[in-house]
């Protein structure tokens, strides 16, 4: 997840490292007498101010929460009771005392080894402290919690002993809908990485309603139940520090040119852009951008405007639907002839009354990204096993 000046942008910048290796399965699915049978787990997804919200059911009984939707961070986690020192929410805390599955675990823990390499204490718990470069702050104690997931089937899936962390603090930039973030990255202490294997097929899919649609809602869908089929496009990824690099290779701008990208980006060795569905928009160097500006400007004569934020550099007054049709549409081209082409309100956002600014940031010396709001109205599929990650057209209120 990367957090910047407005609320979803920032790769978490946590004490210690990431070590531990490559532990999966980590789930334990209830079944009935038998063996474990082949299954698909979905959630609900809603946008909020920024990025997404997905609905996770923790402990014995369930309680509902709706936590960042973020392939670009690990760790599941919510805001406990007591939880003096958290940001506001609107929802109630999650109370482990009344959950009968919750364990906390020792500091000795392999799960624990994977957040940080701080020594332990004797028998101390597994203490955890996330640091993001917009000064949010998350800390507290790493347990195991059950979650539960409907299936298409509409039976209910129950997950044990999931990697959880209870927050004891949190600030900064999250909003009152947020009680917590699902981290859907590779990492081994990831929603993905633990209830994945257990399921039908090392899958998992989403699909983004537009941002301004906030009665809209879609799913994420975990195994074969979410692919991606019928017309797409599909690129190769690769995993890189847990997060899912893509090759980008142009941005094409309709009616203007074509702009090359860099085969090589800060903090990848393979790719050169990560996918990021907790980051709202693009970020890509400095060369990159400056040419996407100077080719969207060729084809656009709107009066130019500043975005009030200072983070996007081009914007544009647009004063209604006749305006935003003046506005072009852009295609990321992806390794493997992907090509993934974005409508202009996947492209552009409104920042300010009427002043509609290109979705792209500069990068500078971090990795680039490719965000969610170009995601909109997009079904993402990620293939484990390729791995590969595949992109169609969709209407996500109807997914």
């Amino acid at each position: 997840m990367r957090r910047g000046e407005r609320s979803g942008v920032l790769f978490p910048r946590q004490k210690g490292t990431r070590e531990g290796g490559g532990r999966k399965g980590l789930a334990e699915k209830e079944a009935a007498e038998g063996g474990i049978e082949s299954f698909d787990a979905v959630s609900r997804v809603v946008p909020d101010s920024f990025e997404y919200l997905m609905e996770l059911r923790v402990g014995t009984p369930p309680f509902s929460i709706l936590a960042i939707a973020d392939t670009g961070s690990d760790l599941i986690w919510a805001n406990c009771v007591p939880c003096t020192k958290c940001y506001k929410q609107t929802a109630p805390y999650f109370d482990p005392g009344k959950s009968s599955s919750y364990r906390t675990l020792p500091c000795q823990s392999n799960l624990c080894k994977v957040l940080s390499s701080s020594p332990c204490a004797g028998g101390s718990s597994c203490e955890y402290h996330y640091e993001y470069d917009d000064g949010s702050k998350v800390d507290g104690v790493l347990g195991t919690e059950d979650l539960t997931f409907d299936s298409s089937s509409g039976s209910p899936l129950v997950f044990s002993n999931i990697a959880f962390g209870c927050n004891s603090q949190s600030s900064g930039v999250f909003s009152s809908r947020t009680a917590g973030l699902a981290g859907l990255s590779a990492s081994p202490v990831s929603l993905v990485s633990q209830i994945v294997p257990s399921l039908d097929k090392s899958y998992f899919s989403y699909c983004l309603v537009p941002m301004s649609d906030t009665q809209a809602s879609s799913k994420v869908i975990f195994g074969s139940a979410g692919m991606v089929v019928g017309s797409k496009v599909t690129t190769l990824m690769t995993v890189e520090d847990s997060l899912f690099a893509l090759r980008l290779t142009e941005i094409i701008v309709d009616g203007a040119g074509s702009v090359p990208v860099p085969t090589s980006a800060p903090g990848l060795k393979k790719g050169n852009i990560i996918i990021d569905s907790g980051t709202t928009v693009n970020y890509l160097p400095a060369g990159v951008l400056s040419s996407l500006v100077r080719q969207v400007s060729r084809v656009v004569s709107l009066p130019k405007a500043t975005d009030p934020d200072r983070l996007l550099p081009l914007c544009f007054k647009v004063t209604g639907e006749s305006d935003w049709q003046k506005l072009p549409f852009i295609t990321f081209k992806f390794a493997g002839e992907a090509s993934v082409r974005l409508s202009p309100t996947s492209m552009f956002m409104e920042e300010a009354y009427q002043v509609v600014c290109l979705a792209v940031a500069d990068s500078g010396s971090d990795t680039p990204i490719f965000g969610n709001v170009a995601q909109q109205n997009l079904h993402v599929g990620y293939d484990l096993d390729i791995p590969a990650v595949s992109f169609a057209s969709a209407d996500c209120t109807k997914f």
